[in-house]
């Protein structure tokens, strides 16, 4: 008698760091994975192994798919981004899929019996401010909509997944990664941008640190985590830091040197019609957010947890 497979479902196989991942548990012939998205999707990855649907989470046909399927882990990495770097995408729209999306896969995950369910969320919800610890861990306060209300949905996503996450801990199994910045050819958010756009500001009076992970360190890592974090918040970073004016060097795109006082004004200068300076992202070239990785290091090791330096990760990123 053949091997029951692991039934696995990816939400928002549209996205570079989601087709990663599939392509990673393709290699297992035991995963049956099903990857769901409202975007349309382009079939990267063809395999006996995995099956792609375009479907909104909130009609029928997405209930339908748990009742058949028997998934057993669930990835959710659909996500919206901010509405700056994605003009289509309106305050009210986030708040659904962000919001209400997150909570109907929660609640659908629970009511047909998933074993793992891992959300990925991201360090911004912690913020960039004046008065950061030198580590921000995962018991830290979420202040990032306090100054920034255009990031209230990412930091409500993030607390309906935690207090979700301890409220069920005895019925599901639940991981919420928050990870540092994600870079690399298929990644298409906002410190991506930033980083290989040129003639982009940067700050005269301050130079914060950060912490950049590769788009298949992190994809790997959401492939273990089906296996071996238990239930918890994690946050994924290397030990490694490097600065913002440094990460530009390695790069080699120019950029505009600008006092403080003057970022704002030149940052909305220097937007245009296919990508605007996020307001949000002001602090975070000003001020460190730097994420301590104990508690992901006590479960995964500190050997071979990250296969790419930051050094390479960074000119991986503009291929």
């Amino acid at each position: 008698m053949s091997e029951k497979k692991t039934n696995i479902l990816i939400i928002g196989i549209a996205g570079g760091l989601a087709k990663i991942l599939a392509g990673l548990l393709v290699k297992n012939k035991n995963y049956e994975i099903t990857g769901v998205d409202p975007r349309s999707i382009k079939e990267d990855i063809k395999h006996e192994n995995i099956t792609y649907k375009q479907m909104r989470f909130t009609r029928g046909n997405f209930e339908r798919l748990f009742r058949d399927k028997e998934f057993d882990v669930v990835f959710h990495l659909a996500r919206m981004s901010h509405s700056n770097t994605n003009p289509k995408a309106s305050l009210a729209q986030r708040l659904d899929l962000n919001l209400m999306g997150t909570k109907r896969i929660m609640d659908l995950s629970l009511k047909f019996g998933v074993k793992k369910l891992v959300i990925l969320s991201t360090y911004h919800v912690y913020g960039a401010l004046s008065d950061n610890p030198v580590f921000i861990d995962e018991d830290s306060p979420l202040k990032a909509s306090i100054k920034y209300p255009e990031l209230r949905d990412v930091v409500e996503m993030d607390q309906i997944s935690t207090n979700w996450l301890w409220k069920n801990k005895d019925n599901i199994n639940t991981v919420v990664l928050r990870p540092c910045s994600i870079i690399g050819p298929q990644i298409k958010n906002t410190m991506t941008q930033y980083l290989t756009s040129p003639y982009v500001p940067i700050c005269m009076d301050f130079n914060p640190m950060f912490q950049f992970i590769h788009e298949f360190d992190m994809a790997k890592i959401l492939e273990r985590s089906i296996d071996e974090l238990p239930t918890g918040i994690y946050n994924v970073a290397p030990d490694e830091t490097v600065s913002i004016k440094k990460a530009k060097q390695i790069l080699n795109t120019p950029t505009v040197p600008v006092p403080s006082l003057f970022l704002e004004s030149t940052a909305w200068l220097l937007s245009n019609s296919l990508w605007q300076f996020p307001k949000y992202l002001i602090d975070y070239i000003k001020y460190s957010s730097i994420i301590d990785n104990t508690l992901l290091k006590a479960h995964l090791g500190h050997e071979d947890l990250f296969q790419y330096s930051t050094a390479e990760t960074l000119e991986l990123s503009s291929l």
